[in-house]
């Protein structure tokens, strides 16, 4: 009889961890998902020691009852504990592994030596074997061990109750219930129960309590459960990076907002395409202010259509692991549909519009003559550029113009205009140069060369200022491209940051060549003006080195255009 109530003990533990895993979510407590393993393993050795016909049979039931045993109220400890929200210190928690583990490895002596029982006797009665034993030193160290526990668990649990009013009363009834079954299971015996031993009934029913426990304590668990209804409810994305911007995950989500991280490995760096760029200087921002983390992330609609344009609001944030800053989270929360709202709301007054509109033109008119007259007076300092921005701009529209005729690069036509705009700011950062290399009539040194390379990296950091409120950030990342990668060589020896390929920037590798051009066919106080034809040599000559080789078609359809308006100047 009393082996087909262990049995069934043992088959609803079973039932039970099963529905624990079934109901599992990452925010149960890990020491839930310990009980619930050692409870099914205690209580099938239960019913292995009770069917068993051989005395070696029972031993091996009684060291797997112990497997349980010997770490279950450890684990319920703990997890009082950390429910109650009370700290136990990590040498601690080890020490009281250390001492569960000892008693475990001395239930594996049974029968070699008497440190755990000193005596045992074993008989058949009827179908079953039974083994009578006397206990010895550490079965009694067992008992402390089990007593100091409870004791442990009990006193957390009033102290929470008398001092902590954020853990629920639920809760703490539900922790209490199963530790003093068990204690009842341990210490009355099988006396009551007429031969049965209450402890693997003990085991269900506070199964069955932690079953209650862990769906309620979802409920509890606050910051867990708000983001996981943000997440749902909102349609919150994710991205996060470590402090070297090496990728390390995102959502779904994230992963349709910018595309390009469903192809990159963990662990990549994070910066080169283009629309990773634009998060790179979110981050970028972020690390140089923390207190500037909201930002604009505008997704293009794929057939150019504006209206159709997705809008996020981006927020960078440190990633926490614990009280530890581990890296930066950026999440995106759609705000299409409240900035559309507000577009809506503004057609209600078509003159106020129209007004807006005039006087916002107006304003970018100024502020786009306010860049191009901040750009010529920085070109007056260099006594060696004179009309230089002039004519590279020039130089872009003409290359702009091939690459649209050819349409292999299927640039966009707002693209396109952003770069010819940007041109005229490429040097903007030669304002930080100083004046004596700046205006020297001659070659530079090479510490004076060092100081002018400056400009590439000093630009990028200027126009990022310039235009810091500029609602067009796709045009002040063209801007800040052109600026700070003009120098950059295809085969990764230029400056400031040694970019190679196609890490270099479309806008700015268009840039390096009506740059280069310039400089080989102008007039310079440390040279003279190069023949249109050196000039061409030397252009074709850098493809793939200096220049992106897929340029090539491009600067040689340009090459006649570009000729002639320098013949006219």
């Amino acid at each position: 009889m009393s082996a087909i109530i262990y049995g069934i003990i043992a088959f609803i533990s079973l039932i039970c961890t099963g529905i624990y895993f079934y109901i599992w979510v990452k925010h149960f407590d890990v020491n839930f998902t310990v009980i619930f393993i050692l409870v099914p393993i205690a209580a099938i050795g239960y019913y292995l020691q009770e069917t068993s016909t051989t005395q070696d049979g029972i031993i091996k039931g009684i060291q797997v009852c112990y497997i349980g045993g010997s770490y279950l109220e450890l684990f319920i400890v703990l997890c009082i504990f950390n429910l109650c929200g009370i700290e136990i210190k990590r040498w601690l928690r080890t020490a009281l592994f250390c001492v569960c583990t000892m008693v475990f490895v001395s239930t594996l002596t049974i029968g070699y030596t008497d440190i755990f029982y000193k005596s045992m006797q074993f008989k058949m009665v009827g179908n079953y074997g039974v083994l009578t034993r006397e206990y010895g030193f550490m079965h009694t160290v067992f008992y402390v061990v089990v007593a100091v526990l409870f004791l442990s668990g009990i006193i957390a649990i009033l102290y929470s109750y008398l001092k902590k009013k954020q853990v629920p009363r639920i809760v703490l009834l539900l922790l209490l219930i199963p530790d003093v079954i068990c204690m009842l299971g341990y210490f009355v015996g099988r006396r009551l129960l007429g031969g049965i031993d209450p402890v693997p009934l003990g085991y269900v029913i506070a199964q069955i309590m932690f079953l209650l426990l862990a769906y309620r304590m979802s409920l509890y668990n606050v910051s867990d459960t708000v983001i996981e209804s943000m997440i749902h409810e909102t349609q919150l994305g994710y991205i996060s990076f470590d402090f070297n911007y090496r990728y390390l995950g995102s959502d779904e989500i994230g992963k349709r907002i910018v595309p390009e991280i469903a192809d990159l490995a963990v662990d990549e760096v994070f910066g080169y395409k283009p629309s990773e760029r634009r998060i790179r200087h979110f981050l970028d921002d972020f690390k140089n202010d923390p207190t500037k983390n909201l930002f604009t992330y505008i997704v293009a609609d794929p057939d150019g259509d504006h209206d159709k344009n997705r809008i996020f609001n981006a927020t960078v944030n440190y990633l926490h692991d614990g009280r530890k800053r581990r890296g930066y989270i950026v999440t995106f929360m759609d705000d299409t549909a409240n900035r559309k709202y507000i577009q809506l709301l503004d057609t209600y007054n078509e003159n106020l519009q129209q007004e807006v509109e005039q006087k916002t033109q107006s304003i970018l008119e100024m502020h786009d003559n306010l860049i191009m007259s901040l750009a010529i007076m920085v070109e007056s300092r260099d006594n060696s550029t004179g009309g230089h921005i002039k004519r590279t701009s020039e130089g872009v529209r003409i290359l702009i113009d091939e690459i649209k005729k050819e349409g292999k690069l299927s640039l966009s036509q707002e693209f396109c205009k952003d770069v010819i705009k940007a041109a005229p700011m490429h040097d903007l950062g030669k304002i930080a140069v100083d004046d004596a290399v700046l205006r020297k009539p001659g070659k530079f040194t090479d510490a004076e060369y060092e100081e002018m390379k400056k400009h590439a990296a000093e630009g990028g950091r200027i126009i990022s200022e310039i235009l810091k409120q500029t609602e067009d950030e796709s045009f002040k990342e063209v801007a800040r491209n052109v600026a700070h990668y003009h120098h950059e060589r295809w085969d990764g020896s230029g400056y400031p940051q040694g970019l190679a390929g196609e890490q270099i920037p479309i806008e700015a590798r268009i840039m390096a060549i009506a740059d280069v051009y310039d400089a080989l066919v102008s007039k310079r106080v440390y040279k003279d003006a190069f023949s249109f034809e050196k000039a061409n040599a030397i252009i074709m000559e850098g493809m793939g080195t200096q220049f992106d080789p897929s340029l090539k078609q491009v600067y040689e359809a340009a090459r006649p255009r570009l000729e002639e308006y320098y013949q006219n100047q």
